[in-house]
């Protein structure tokens, strides 16, 4: 009989995804307003892929248009692969374990990771979504497709799931890490005017209403890393890409920017606190985007972390949850 650190695991790691062309525009944002968990209201399931539709074609040009400006694709799948490469490589010393990366939106789709593992003779499964903050949006989301999917290819093997780690030690010391190097842009005469300005990916109020814990996660994300990294500056939270007419979480990254140059603060550094790797909401959105607008209100330094990608105190950081997750099987 196998040791439980013998035993050939799939960890899978999900993420929302993003085209991988300027032709993919249009179809990668039809499949993620066809997901009922971010369109969803009475009888919706009655329009949802009409108005999919409808909006992925307005929406297109400009989109297209932003992608154009970052290389003409979403580096999101090579950085997730990337990841998912060096988590393999720390975790192959102790265990006999192949990463593979499922996307919610895009290629690779979640189909293509369980018929690699229906491939692969592996015999349990850790479910892992690159989503620091639970959401219904997005972890719940990606693991309702899996489930849908699993059942549709008969897939039976022990699994686990990974549903948040916002708390995890090691992640907040990675973003520490990231903020202290976006703190070196600005020079040491400017340390005590830097605001810290947390912006994560914003979700419809009417979810939290519902239960959903991400705006509580997200506080608490700063909270540890402002605890942790014990700056000696000011900082807020706010929130980004909104889409459609609904109530989002406010304020907004826009109205945050402009709040705090009437407050005649000049030097900002913005943490994407809610996404693991660069992509088009940190790449275009906040560094193209929101840095022109905070130039028109005067801001005389903007800056932005860079994704926490293949930080090696991040890869550790999963690591850990993964190792964690492998002794509950023995339970």
């Amino acid at each position: 009989m196998q040791s439980i650190s013998q035993q050939k695991t799939a960890v899978v790691l999900f993420q929302l995804g993003g085209p991988d062309s300027l032709d993919a525009v249009e179809p990668f944002l039809y499949n993620l307003f066809c997901d009922p968990d971010i369109i969803d209201f009475p009888f919706a399931f009655l329009a949802r892929k009409s108005l999919a539709k409808f909006i992925s074609s307005r929406r297109s040009n400009t989109v297209r248009e932003h992608y154009a400006a970052i290389g003409g694709k979403s580096p999101i799948r090579e950085l997730t692969e990337l990841q998912a490469t060096a988590l393999e490589h720390e975790l192959r010393s102790s265990e006999n374990i192949s990463v593979l990366v499922a996307m919610r939106y895009w290629k690779p789709f979640t189909y293509e990771a369980i018929e690699t593992i229906l491939n692969g003779h592996f015999q349990r499964i850790i479910l892992l979504p690159m989503y620091p903050q639970y959401s219904f949006t997005t972890t719940a989301s990606s693991i309702k497709e899996w489930n849908r999917l699993v059942k549709q290819y008969a897939l039976a093997l022990p699994t686990a799931t990974i549903e948040s780690f916002y708390s995890n030690n090691l992640y907040i010391q990675s973003l520490v890490e990231k903020i202290n190097e976006g703190l070196q842009l600005f020079g040491t005469s400017n340390e005590q005017n830097i605001h810290l300005v947390f912006s994560a990916h914003g979700i419809p109020v009417s979810l939290v209403e519902k239960g959903d814990p991400y705006q509580t996660h997200i506080e608490a994300t700063v909270h540890s890393a402002l605890a942790k990294g014990k700056w000696n500056v000011s900082s807020s939270i706010c929130y980004q890409s909104k889409v459609g007419p609904a109530q989002w979480l406010k304020p907004s990254l826009r109205e945050t920017i402009e709040k705090l140059a009437t407050e005649d603060k000049k030097y900002i550094l913005v943490i994407p606190i809610s996404f693991v790797t660069d992509h088009i909401e940190t790449l275009h959105e906040i560094n193209i985007e929101m840095r022109q607008i905070a130039r028109q209100c005067g801001i005389q330094q903007f800056e932005i972390t860079s994704g926490l990608n293949t930080s090696p105190t991040f890869i550790s950081a999963l690591a850990q949850l993964v190792k964690e997750k492998i002794s509950s099987f023995e339970n």
